[in-house]
């Protein structure tokens, strides 16, 4: 299952660079994960100052 960000984002951008697969981008007031790009690595939840990452 794909990661997903919660509303507790604060679009600090800190995940977008450790994704491996290129999967996170910013949305519309919060950063998105491309779900069919998600590779479950877990290195954004880990990264994500706020708790806002999670798996699905």
């Amino acid at each position: 299952m794909a990661y997903v960000i919660s509303d507790e984002c604060i679009s600090c951008g800190s995940c977008e660079g450790d994704c491996p697969t290129g999967a996170i981008s910013e949305g519309d007031g919060k950063y998105v994960i491309d779900a069919d790009t998600c590779i479950d690595c877990g290195s954004c939840e880990s990264t994500c100052p706020t708790g806002a990452i999670s798996a699905e």
